[in-house]
């Protein structure tokens, strides 16, 4: 594989055609790129999560991505492939220079790969198709999703390969944060946990007496009926967090509070619910809570 400098240099020598996109998302062909190896389409996307969808294919596919973050000093990039993600290499363009992210023979459908996007410059991200005899280029759809996420204490650590969930108990202070910005709280129950080895992740199904709240709709409320035929309100949702954790179904009462990433909760500070109160009353007393909420 060339130098990243060379293929840098290499890329920008190339016609760059703008693609039409809303703010967004991006489907598009790359039917023209294959007919001209000069072309590179370049797409510009201002929201702050979408997806981007190459039909076709052609030479090489140039998305910057350039939402309103003055708020934010620094960003992290996340990207997920699409499940028919083949036959291409993932840059990412970082002080003017490319860096691989993704390899053309990986397998990277399960992965989520993310990178701090620092500086002036705005995160720009590759897809260098590579070539093929056969014709099959022209039969191929590959894309990916993606997230900007302005950095925050009640993120996961997010590194090179994806997410990284610490599995060490949060200290009063971690705690008192995540309640404060997690993308969501909720207090429940574990009821059960499956691994995915090929994932290296568990998932943890969790049963929720009351979801304090939640950034989309990861968890759902269904009806349920207590021993007295009286209908209660329960919810019920799923929640990722590394293996190596090694969660287990356990009795009692726990607040949840975590981050979501492309559809899928994963797990911040847990503490059981009443180890959280004295945590929080003795905060509220010393005035040293960072936010308000609504004990039951």
């Amino acid at each position: 594989m060339l130098p990243n400098v060379i293929i840098f240099m290499y890329m920008l020598s190339l016609q760059l055609r703008h693609c039409a996109a809303d703010l967004c998302n991006w489907s598009g062909s790359g039917f023209a790129a294959g007919v001209d190896s000069r072309i590179v389409l370049q797409v510009r996307l201002r929201c702050t999560e979408g997806s981007v969808r190459w039909i076709y294919p052609g030479q090489a596919l140039r998305v910057v991505l350039e939402p309103n973050l003055s708020s934010a000093r620094r960003t992290t990039v996340c990207i997920k492939p699409s499940p028919s993600f083949r036959g291409a290499s993932v840059f990412i363009e970082r002080a003017g220079e490319l860096e691989l992210l993704v390899t053309e023979g990986g397998r990277p459908q399960q992965q989520v790969f993310c990178f701090r996007a620092d500086g002036p410059h705005r995160p720009a991200i590759y897809l260098q198709s590579s070539p093929q005899s056969d014709g099959a280029w022209s039969r191929r759809t590959m894309g990916f999703r993606y997230e900007l996420l302005a950095n925050r204490s009640a993120a996961p650590n997010l590194g090179h390969s994806g997410i990284q969930t610490s599995c060490r108990p949060c200290d009063d202070t971690e705690l008192l944060m995540a309640i404060c910005n997690s993308d969501f709280v909720v207090r429940g129950s574990i009821k059960n946990v499956s691994h995915d080895t090929a994932r290296q992740t568990s998932l943890v199904e969790v049963s929720a007496l009351r979801v304090y709240w939640q950034r989309s709709g990861v968890f759902e409320q269904q009806a349920a009926t207590s021993g007295s035929s009286r209908p209660v309100s329960s919810w019920r949702g799923h929640i990722r967090t590394l293996l190596r954790c090694q969660v287990k179904p356990g009795d009692g009462d726990f607040l949840f509070t975590g981050s979501e990433h492309f559809g899928e909760a994963w797990l911040g500070c847990a503490p059981r619910y009443k180890d959280f109160l004295s945590v929080y009353q003795t905060a509220w007393a010393a005035r040293r809570n960072s936010c308000d909420f609504p004990l039951d």
